[in-house]
């Protein structure tokens, strides 16, 4: 029993990072504009196209085609941010949920039309990593790290980087960074493109372990919502923390309770911080 339990939090854990990541990309946006970008799922659902049409249509390895995956997220990231989130971004806050909802529904309507709603897999192994009696995929394993490593990037890029100082300024005051020369269209434009970025990378990594349809993307959605509200709406590395959180809860929950439950119990947990600490964990006060 101990050894299961063990077992299913490293597997949680692991599980957890690439949920941080994918949350990233949804609290960075609100942070820089306060925009609750509600096309973030199927964002994520193109991820896992673009790997998969990459890898067993084209041949390339998969994680070699996150490289490409993510340039393309960058780039549909600014091109719905001119199109639809630009116009709205001074409007009432239920425009830019309706702007991005719209979005959503364009993209799921198209996935649909295109890819229809049968499931894909990417097939790709790595085999297994034994640790002790633990034995964990190659594939999580190699997929966490990648999570990691893209999360390190995203603060390096924030915090020592021109252009991610700029981002930072602008989120924090829009109207004096602009005072000081720093092009805030420039800068809304790239942390849009940023947080597509990170959320096609984790569909990429989603990808390499589950199956998945274009309608996927509205599970991970949801999830990310779960995760942002339990870091602190705004702050990325509250994004990771409750990616770890919730990765965890996922791994050790079956093992007590079964599987339907989990679902059951992110949604309580949603409610219960939302009442009793609505700023999150690592939100401001």
């Amino acid at each position: 029993m101990l050894e299961q339990l063990l077992a299913s939090v490293i597997d949680g854990l692991l599980l957890g990072f690439i949920y941080g990541l994918a949350a990233m990309g949804l609290t960075l946006i609100f942070g820089v504009m306060e925009v609750i970008n509600l096309a973030h799922g199927p964002i994520m659902a193109l991820g896992m196209f673009g790997v998969y049409y990459l890898s067993m249509e084209m041949g390339l390895n998969p994680y070699l085609a996150l490289i490409l995956v993510a340039v393309l997220g960058m780039v549909l990231g600014l091109v719905i941010y001119g199109i639809a989130v630009h116009r709205i971004l001074d409007a009432p806050e239920l425009s830019s949920l309706l702007a991005t909802f719209s979005v959503n529904m364009m993209i799921i309507g198209l996935g649909t039309a295109f890819f229809t709603t049968s499931p894909y897999n990417v097939e790709f192994s790595m085999g297994s990593l034994s640790l002790g009696p633990i034995i964990l995929p190659w594939n999580r394993v190699a997929s966490a790290i990648i999570a990691v490593a893209a999360t390190a990037l995203l603060y390096f890029f924030l915090y020592r980087t021109p252009p991610g100082k700029a981002i930072r300024a602008v989120s924090q005051n829009r109207d004096a960074a602009e005072l000081m020369g720093i092009p805030s269209t420039t800068m809304l434009a790239l942390s849009f493109g940023i947080g597509s970025m990170l959320a096609t990378v984790a569909g990429g990594l989603v990808a390499t372990l589950f199956s998945f349809t274009i309608l996927s993307g509205a599970t991970y959605e949801l999830k990310s919502f779960v995760i942002v509200v339990l870091g602190g709406l705004g702050n990325p590395a509250g994004a990771l923390v409750g990616g770890l959180i919730l990765g965890v809860m996922e791994g050790v929950i079956p093992v007590f309770i079964e599987t339907s439950w989990v679902p059951v119990i992110e949604m309580v947990l949603f409610v219960l911080i939302l009442l009793v600490k609505p700023q999150g964990l690592l939100g401001a006060k």
